[in-house]
């Protein structure tokens, strides 16, 4: 009998129809999602004209593209400035949420602590507590401190809203971990705080990428702490500066400076997504399947 090639066989009409709405509903998503964020690029680079134009000018031609809008924000405002603040506080805090969340998620995940339950409970209520409560309490703080238009202000409670989702993330991959290489560390003569930086934290890379680019994307987006404690316009951060940007009347907006503010501000976030991609995937995917 010969044998028919399956291969060869028409696909039947409704895998096609299928395929038609899955590519569509495909193009729609990524329209959603993208569209925004095209319209904001496209916004920063048109001339004010074909921004205010009506109708609406959704596809600008060469001529009414301008740089201007970009060149505004570094000329008529220390935007490197803003650009060095965000920086400064995000890093400062993600590197300390790191430093202190791994060595405390180690701890809770390897050594049998008196009170563990509670403390993880604590630790994951915490989590869950909006921390926009806290803004009065922090303020009280940051004034008998004097603390006012100091990065500290900023960098102590961003590491301290960041440290309990870090330890949690960070304690289920340590936990995932097999004793046995930290038991053959302890054979060779390793103590817990080489074992921790030269044999387990490389294992738990993706995690630790994972949660710093969480961390840091908090702290560089964070605006209302940043609005309140620092005043002193050289030490504001990017989310202030876009907010308080103005026109050269009260009544006018300036939609390109504010646009190109945005992309400017998020380009950082972008690029650092992307150059992690590979580890982030891996930390949001890691135990998820097990075998």
């Amino acid at each position: 009998m010969a044998q028919t090639n399956l291969t060869s066989l028409p696909a039947s009409p409704g895998l096609k129809f299928r395929s038609i709405i899955l590519g569509f509903a495909i193009v729609l998503i990524v329209a959603f999602f993208l569209g925004p964020i095209l319209w904001q690029l496209l916004t920063s680079i048109k001339v004010n004209q074909a921004i205010a134009a009506v109708p609406t000018v959704y596809i600008p031609q060469l001529n009414q593209l301008t740089l201007k809008h970009y060149q505004d924000l570094f000329v008529r405002r220390p935007f490197l400035s803003y650009i060095f603040n965000s920086a400064l506080v995000s890093i400062t805090s993600t590197v300390l949420a790191l430093g202190l969340g791994a060595p405390a998620a180690y701890a809770l995940a390897r050594l049998r602590i008196w009170g563990e339950g509670f403390i993880l409970a604590s630790i994951l209520i915490f989590t869950l507590f909006p921390y926009i409560l806290l803004f009065l309490g922090l303020l009280e703080v940051v004034k008998v401190l004097g603390l006012g238009n100091n990065y500290l202000a900023l960098i102590v409670p961003y590491t301290a809203i960041n440290l309990p989702l870090t330890i949690l993330v960070m304690r289920s991959f340590f936990q995932q971990l097999p004793p046995d290489l930290e038991d053959a560390a302890k054979v060779d003569g390793y103590s817990i705080g080489q074992m921790l930086v030269r044999i387990v934290l490389p294992m738990t890379m993706p995690a630790l990428v994972t949660t710093g680019i969480l961390a840091f994307i908090f702290a560089w987006n964070e605006f209302l702490f940043a609005l309140t404690f620092i005043t002193r316009e050289p030490m504001k951060t990017i989310p202030v500066a876009v907010a308080q940007l103005g026109g050269a009347s009260t009544f006018e907006i300036p939609y390109g400076p504010i646009a190109a503010a945005t992309v400017l501000g998020t380009l950082p976030l972008v690029l650092l997504v992307l150059f992690f991609q590979r580890q982030i995937v891996q930390g949001l995917t890691a135990g998820a399947v097990k075998g």
